[in-house]
C-alpha cells in the first residue's frame, strides 16, 4: 500500500486534549504521514480554563501555503478542524483550491455543541463555514452544527428520530459534499453514535454504542481524527464509523474513573486498540 500523506489545519493548545494535540498523534499512530498548519497557539484549550494565552497565526497560513506550493508538496487528504474566524476559512478555501485537486477534503465544522455556538462565533461565521462544507468530499458535523448550517430546528440528544437525522444528512450533502456523517446521534437517550449518508449511492449507515453520562473535552476531535484516518486507509464508511466510535467510547471509559482528568480523555491509552482495529 502506498503511504498516505495528509495535512490538517486547526489550532494547537500547549496543554489539553483537543485539535492538533489529538489529530497529530492519532493519525500518525494509524501509519499516516500527518503534516500540520497551526492556525493559533493557546497555552491551554478554552474549555474550563481562564486567562489562557492566545497567539493568532492567521497571517502564517498563506506564507506556509506559498512555500509548500513552491516546494511542490502534494497531499492525499486535507482535514480541517476548529478555525477561529471567517478570514481563516477564506484562507483555507484558497489552500484547498491550491492543494485539493487530488486530495480527499474532510471538513469537521467545529463551531457549536448542545444547541449553542462556541464563544466568538456568529451567524456570519456559520455562513462562512457553510461555504467550506460546500467544497468538502466528507463533512462530519454534530447535530447542533448540522442544524445551524442548514437553518433548521435543533433537537437535543434523546429527541432524535431517524427521519430528522436523515433529513440533516441529505441537507448537508445538498450543500455540496457527496458524503455526510452526523455525530452525537441518540434516538433513545441510552445509546449514542454516528449516522452516515452517501449521496452517490443513496445508502445510510449507522453505528451505536452505549451512552456514557460524562461530558468530555475533545471527543469530537478523537472521533474525527480516527474516522478520517480509517477512511484514508480505505475502510468503508460503516467500518470507519465503527473504528472511530469504539475508539472514542474507549477513550471516555479510560478516563471516567479519574475526576482529576477533566480536561480531555485518555485517548493515548486506547491507541494500541486503535492500531489493532485497522490491521
Amino acid at each position: 500500500m502506498t503511504d498516505k500523506r495528509i495535512v490538517t489545519l486547526q489550532d494547537i493548545s500547549c496543554f489539553g486534549k483537543c485539535s492538533l494535540t489529538v489529530a497529530l498523534p492519532v493519525i500518525s499512530a494509524m501509519g499516516i504521514s500527518c503534516s500540520v498548519i497551526p492556525t493559533a497557539v493557546l497555552s491551554t484549550h478554552t474549555g474550563g480554563f481562564e486567562n489562557f494565552t492566545f497567539k493568532d497565526l492567521t497571517d502564517e497560513i498563506p506564507k506556509i501555503s506559498d512555500h509548500w506550493h513552491e516546494t511542490g508538496l502534494k497531499f492525499d487528504g486535507i482535514y480541517t478542524g476548529y478555525l477561529g474566524s471567517e478570514r481563516q476559512i477564506a484562507m483555507v478555501l484558497d489552500f484547498i483550491a491550491r492543494f485539493g485537486k487530488n486530495a480527499i477534503k474532510f471538513v469537521d465544522p467545529a463551531m457549536a455543541d448542545d444547541g449553542r455556538l462556541y464563544t466568538g462565533f456568529d451567524s456570519d461565521f456559520v455562513g462562512a463555514m457553510r461555504s467550506l462544507c460546500a467544497v468538502a468530499d466528507v463533512v462530519v458535523p454534530n447535530v447542533t452544527e448540522a442544524s445551524m448550517l442548514l437553518g433548521v430546528e435543533y433537537r437535543h440528544r434523546g429527541e432524535h428520530d431517524e427521519e430528522y437525522i436523515k433529513s440533516l444528512l441529505r441537507g448537508m450533502c445538498g450543500l455540496g459534499a457527496p458524503v455526510a456523517v452526523i455525530t452525537g446521534v441518540s434516538y433513545d437517550g441510552t445509546s449514542q453514535g454516528s449516522v452516515s449518508y452517501d449521496s452517490t449511492t443513496g445508502i445510510y449507515e449507522s453505528y451505536f454504542r452505549e451512552q456514557i453520562p460524562r461530558q468530555s473535552h475533545g471527543t469530537g476531535d478523537v472521533f474525527a481524527s480516527s474516522f478520517f484516518g480509517a477512511l484514508m486507509l480505505g475502510r468503508t464508511l460503516r467500518d470507519a464509523m465503527k473504528i472511530a466510535v469504539d475508539f472514542t467510547i474507549g477513550s471516555i471509559k479510560a478516563t471516567e474513573g479519574d475526576p482529576t482528568h477533566w480536561f480531555g480523555v485518555k485517548f493515548e491509552q486506547c491507541i494500541p486498540g486503535l492500531i489493532e482495529s485497522i490491521k
